[in-house]
């Protein structure tokens, strides 16, 4: 009855003591009633053993008292500290746990641990180096089988429609060779998991990357869709954003024109790719069109004829489609009316043809007396005089033969041609590709 008072007396010690920090774990379940020292003793012989077998714990202190377990000492961190009441609740016969251990701060005793995981470790990579060869070895392998591959100059050349892509193809396939090596390496040394990871991660990176250059990943897709495309050819005269001039070549980065004043116009792909295309060179037949203005009180008809004739007479203009001659407009001192006719350029220069065609009309108009009237303008003075009356110019007795061919824009041509032979590594165009429809 004594022995059972001074238990009630213990426990409710226990009870009214302050809360520790490290109380989780607690055991639970019914206190048996009775008190044994000899099961004291065991339950610490108990702790000890297994704190013993399971190391780092050399410094924790174990007594018992009434099935009340105390802890005491340094461990290398709280997490071994917070273990010990897991591992002690799980005992028989224990009421409650004490846990005073503490985190140690002697640095000897916290770098021995990293550096036997660092012995550890490289006792480990030398345990694999013999693997790690093979696997190397098989990397090396498939990768120098890859780029073999890939420095053929066939299939490439032979599939590619220019050597742009010819050269994406084989970075493909260096690409591909490289992650079939890794994927290889790895499965010798049971890591494919890594692999995930490793992919996962460039995505991420690679995706960060585009978004950071994303115009010149743009102007890289545009460089690949028009060297498959051949939207144009070398030497053709092209207008791209109102930018005129004769193709030089077709880089990776831009395509580069010669303009009509004999200067280099660089144009990135990407503009290039979403730009209306006006290409001059596509058709060999080309229309050429002008304007004039007759006097009122002119024979209409008379002055339509003529000019139909005219035109269609010229040795450079072409039957079908045929020269064509309309009204356009009623002006403050003149009709509007506009010739059209058609050449083929690889024969005649248009920017001549349709100069000589305004010459030859303008003659046949002044031969026949159709009046080409200049502008008009009344001056209202004090006086009220009366305007004095344009002066007519006289016409030609004959217009001289001039003569048109297509050798006008020889010099620009020869210009694209040498640019291209000096140059010709960097092209993407094909004379003899299919260009697109």
């Amino acid at each position: 009855m004594f022995r059972l008072f001074l238990s009630f007396i213990a426990a409710l010690a226990i009870l009214s003591a302050p809360v520790r920090a490290q109380t989780e774990d607690q055991p639970t379940g019914t206190i048996t009633v009775e008190d044994s020292a000899t099961q004291d003793a065991a339950i610490a012989v108990r702790i000890r053993d297994i704190l013993s077998e399971l190391g780092g714990y050399e410094d924790v202190t174990v007594t018992v008292s009434s099935g009340i377990v105390t802890l005491r000492g340094t461990t290398l961190d709280n997490a071994s500290a917070a273990r010990l009441n897991e591992i002690a609740g799980r005992v028989e016969g224990v009421v409650t746990i004490q846990n005073k251990v503490v985190e140690t701060t002697d640095v000897v005793e916290r770098l021995n641990p990293a550096m036997q995981r660092f012995s550890d470790r490289l006792k480990q990579f030398i345990a694999y180096l013999p693997l790690l060869s093979v696997a190397m070895l098989a990397f090396l392998l498939v990768v120098v089988l890859g780029f073999f591959i890939a420095r053929r100059k066939r299939p490439w050349d032979r599939l590619a429609p220019n050597s742009f892509i010819a050269d994406i193809y084989r970075q493909l396939i260096r690409l591909a060779a490289i992650i079939a090596g890794m994927v290889v390496a790895l499965d010798i040394l049971d890591a494919t998991a890594l692999l995930s990871t490793i992919l996962g991660a460039a995505g991420i990176v690679g995706l960060a990357i585009g978004f950071a250059v994303r115009d010149t990943v743009e102007n890289f897709i545009a460089s690949i869709m028009l060297s498959i495309r051949q939207p144009f050819r070398p030497n053709d005269a092209i207008e791209i954003g109102g930018d005129e001039g004769k193709v030089i070549r077709l880089t990776s980065r831009a395509t580069i024109l010669l303009n009509w004043d004999g200067n280099h116009v660089r144009i990135p792909n990407s503009t290039v790719f979403k730009s209306r295309i006006l290409n001059y060179s596509r058709n060999p037949e080309r229309r050429f069109q002008f304007d004039l203005g007759v006097a009122y009180g002119t024979d209409l008809a008379q002055a339509l004829t003529l000019a139909h004739d005219t035109t269609n007479a010229l040795p450079f203009v072409l039957d079908s489609p045929a020269v064509n001659v309309w009204l356009t407009e009623l002006g403050g001192s003149d009709i509007g009316l506009r010739v059209t006719a058609w050449i083929d350029q690889r024969e005649t220069s248009i920017l001549q043809a349709r100069s000589e065609a305004i010459r030859q009309v303008l003659a046949s108009f002044e031969a026949v007396g159709i009046e080409m009237p200049e502008p008009t303008y009344r001056v209202l003075t004090g006086d009220l005089e009366t305007p004095a009356a344009p002066i007519a110019a006289t016409a030609p007795d004959s217009a001289p033969a001039f003569s048109v061919n297509a050798n006008a824009e020889q010099e620009l041509a020869e210009i694209v041609e040498q640019e291209r032979e000096a140059m010709k590594h960097e092209d993407l165009l094909n004379r003899d590709g299919a260009a697109e429809e």
